[in-house]
């Protein structure tokens, strides 16, 4: 790149990282607030729901980067325009193909990221936060401690916690477990769930534990640790379902018999696979719909907000449709094919409109009757 080249990709592409930016917060701040009920409900770590957090991340990276690459574009050279440094490279002798060519280059750099992201990062960053979400889900504390009530567990078990600490500490313990023909209960002044040779255990601190004998005479007994076994409470039968956007492109395309049955039909697949792929397009349009909204009409000293608005609205219209025919492919797996066609006919419309020659243009022919009125008046 040239000289003013280089000095037009930096001035473009920091608002644009700019914008990206700010969307992506936006977004951690959206996912990080549906994630609390992880630690108001579920009693995890400010960790866990931070990592599921970022492990959501990527799949809104298709949506993000479009609308971030359009908006830092936008003001980037709208700057340019109004400071007349856009009008200053022209009359330099800067080509309008020079011109543009730093804008493009960003947009060939988003779309590269944006693909590489929806190819390889997203299923992976999915399955890790369906695995996640999975194990809080199915965690044997979670499922039996909930501070200050009665929780009832399987095959009898009930447990009480009156206050549980950010660490994972339990105060004031009680267990109560009928199995249909004795009945035992644990209190414990502290008490904390572990894993010993893989198995969960709940140990317990200062406590005692009372039974009836079988001549129902009432046996005490006091301790200062006691490990409580909870691998038979601990069974379940529930499997991890992945739904589509947490497959890889390989799965989408050829998905197993057992994926058909949980993950959706062939058809919701194969459009979900398509989409990834031509989602990243949308950046090139992106950039064509801004270079078009600035620079493809002449200088204007009142400001650009008509073709602005004009190119605000295609774009919005655009990603409606985009969306649209993800759906539509769906039921109909001819349509998928438009998923590529769509952002690469409106980029190749956008700059159709951007290369046009802005010459004055040519007045109608006056007719007859209006020349003899000119003629006599």
């Amino acid at each position: 790149m040239t000289l003013i080249q280089r000095y037009l990709f930096r001035q473009i592409g920091l608002p644009i990282v700019a914008a990206v930016a700010a969307l992506a917060g936006i977004g951690l701040l959206s996912q990080s607030l549906d994630q609390l009920e992880v630690i108001v409900e579920r009693g995890q770590s400010v960790w866990v729901m931070v990592k599921l957090t970022l492990l959501a991340l990527p799949q809104l990276i298709a949506v993000i980067l479009p609308i971030g690459l359009f908006v830092g574009a936008l003001i980037a050279l709208t700057r340019l325009q109004r400071e007349q440094e856009l009008t200053a490279a022209y009359a330099a002798g800067v080509s309008r193909w020079a011109l543009i060519r730093p804008a493009l280059q960003i947009a060939l750099i988003v779309t590269v990221i944006a693909l590489l992201v929806n190819v390889f990062v997203q299923p992976w960053a999915q399955r890790e936060g369906r695995r996640q979400a999975f194990a809080i889900r199915t965690d044997l504390a979670a499922l039996l401690v909930e501070e200050g009530r009665f929780v009832q567990g399987p095959d009898g078990l009930t447990v009480y916690v009156q206050q549980i600490e950010q660490n994972g500490l339990m105060k004031n313990l009680f267990v109560y477990l009928d199995n249909g023909q004795t009945v035992t209960t644990w209190d414990a002044e502290t008490a904390r769930f572990g894993r010993v040779d893989g198995l969960p255990v709940l140990t317990m601190q200062n406590g005692s534990m009372q039974r009836y004998s079988s001549r129902e005479v009432l046996n005490q007994l006091s301790f200062d640790q006691q490990v409580f076994d909870l691998s038979p409470y601990a069974k379940t039968t529930e499997r991890i379902r992945f739904k589509p956007s947490d497959l890889w492109l390989t799965d989408l395309f050829d998905p197993t018999p057992a994926l058909l049955e949980t993950a959706g039909t062939r058809g919701e697949l194969a459009a979900e696979g398509h989409s990834r792929l031509a989602s990243p397009f949308y950046a090139l349009a992106a950039m064509a719909f801004a270079l078009s909204a600035i620079l493809g009409g002449a200088f204007s000293r009142t400001g650009y907000t008509g073709r602005i608005a004009k190119a605000a609205g295609a774009f919005l219209l655009l990603r409606v449709i985009g969306y649209g025919l993800v759906a539509a492919s769906a039921w109909n797996g001819g349509l998928n094919i438009l998923q590529y066609v769509v952002p690469l006919a409106a980029t190749a419309l956008a700059l159709r409109v951007l290369f046009r020659a802005l010459k004055p243009r040519r007045r109608r022919a006056s007719s007859p009757l209006a020349r003899v009125k000119a003629k006599f008046a």
